[in-house]
């Protein structure tokens, strides 16, 4: 979705929702992952996060500094 307008990108983030299934997401825009059940980041091929969107904002690490990057 990384280059969908938000419109579209609410969009088909709802149709995956719908989906019922087990799904594997790649993202770059965390408002994407908001509501995932479980979060893995990954550095160099190896897990270094997992948690809910939640636990990973405010836990130190590459999640919160992507975080800080698109706020800005």
């Amino acid at each position: 979705t990384n280059w969908l307008d938000n419109k579209s990108q609410a969009q088909v983030m709802r149709s995956i929702a719908e989906i019922a299934a087990t799904r594997v997401v790649v993202a770059h825009r965390l408002s994407t992952i908001k509501n995932a059940d479980r979060i893995y980041v990954l550095s160099q091929g190896r897990v270094v996060q997992s948690g809910t969107f939640d636990e990973l904002a405010v836990a130190p690490g590459m999640f919160q500094d992507l975080m800080a990057r698109q706020v800005t």
